[in-house]
């Protein structure tokens, strides 16, 4: 996919979104992916040697190898979402090898899946594409749901099965959070001992975040103090979801903030607001990637390739997109996978 398709599929919002530049937080004061990220950056803290080559295998493979970016499918909807409403609209994903089978086809960088997926079939894919363990879960059956991620998985089954990274979720917010940051906390020390990388599921849950005017869950300051806390506890790649507003703080009048992170450091452009993410994950020297939501149908490829635009352009370090890619034929998976990968491909998509 060229510059011009990317326009075409961005429609009226094409000149806004690759034109764009913060001028808040400029792109000179990112530490920004690249082919020599691990040297770079992560050859620089206390991550033992062995997570260093974990993460530049990660890096090193799929259509971005050697760029710095990453690509990787997430299927953990099955726990997370219920199997029925995750794998119904393509029932092949029961099968965890076409799970496997869909990131490799699709060039992805990784595949993120839970202990029963990935172990089912370890021994063919563990060496052909690096496993991502997702270590917690929400159960989502439990009646009533009370929204609480707890440990399906240990990190040594990560280790013995061969994954490259453990991947894990936190309610920010919800009255659980402080014992999964403890858990989580625990499980990334562990996991970098043994050699993998880790990556987190930095995620806002409170009912008082949503009022009758907009959803705080995903305002650029809230989710960016998320960001905060998940490299606080040496989590190597940050899973967020794109910021779609800002000023939760005072809007929901608690926790501290300062005016200047409005008046200064962002606008209301979504480049803006992801970049105010990117900030909040050490200027970037941890990675950023954003998810890419449900699947809406038709307008799936356009939606991940916006995505893609200004998660790249705030300074991001990629893609994590499931259901736009799995709850379709194959082929067409393969090719929203591919257009993400060909954003971070364009070189005529800068930083903005």
């Amino acid at each position: 996919m060229n510059l011009h398709e990317i326009e075409q599929l961005l429609g009226s919002d094409a000149k806004d979104l690759l034109e764009y530049k913060c001028k808040g937080i400029p792109k000179e004061t990112l530490i920004l992916p690249g082919a020599d990220s691990v040297d770079r950056v992560f050859a620089l803290s206390d991550r033992p040697t062995p997570v260093l080559k974990s993460l530049n295998w990660m890096i090193h493979q799929g259509r971005l190898a050697h760029t710095g970016y990453v690509s990787i499918l997430p299927v953990d909807q099955g726990i997370e979402h219920s199997a029925g409403a995750s794998f119904a609209p393509n029932p092949i994903y029961f099968d965890p090898e076409n799970i496997v089978k869909l990131a490799i086809e699709g060039g992805c960088n990784a595949v993120a899946s839970t202990l029963g997926v990935l172990g089912a079939v370890a021994r063919k894919y563990a060496h052909k594409i690096p496993f991502i363990l997702k270590l917690n879960h929400n159960e989502f059956i439990s009646y009533p749901n009370t929204h609480d991620q707890i440990m399906f998985g240990r990190v040594k089954q990560a280790f013995d099965m061969g994954a490259v990274a453990v991947g894990a979720t936190i309610y920010f917010g919800s009255p659980e959070a402080k014992r999964q940051i403890q858990e989580v906390g625990l499980a990334f020390q562990q996991a970098h001992e043994l050699g993998m990388t880790t990556i987190l599921w930095c995620y806002l849950r409170n009912p008082a975040f949503k009022t009758a005017e907009k959803d705080y869950h995903v305002s650029a300051d809230l989710t960016g103090q998320g960001n905060h806390l998940g490299v606080t506890i040496e989590a190597d790649i940050i899973k967020q979801k794109l910021p779609e507003n800002n000023g939760g703080y005072n809007a929901l009048k608690f926790g501290k903030t300062h005016p200047k992170v409005y008046s200064e450091l962002t606008t209301d452009h979504p480049i803006d607001l992801c970049r105010y993410q990117v900030a909040n994950c050490y200027m970037g020297r941890m990675g950023l990637i954003n998810s890419g939501g449900e699947s809406k149908g038709a307008s799936d490829l356009a939606d991940a390739v916006r995505t893609a635009v200004i998660n790249k352009r705030a300074g991001g370090m990629g893609l994590i997109s499931g259901r736009k890619a799995f709850q379709r034929p194959m082929n067409e998976g393969v090719k929203i996978l591919n257009a993400i990968q060909d954003v971070y491909l364009c070189k005529d998509v800068t930083v903005a």
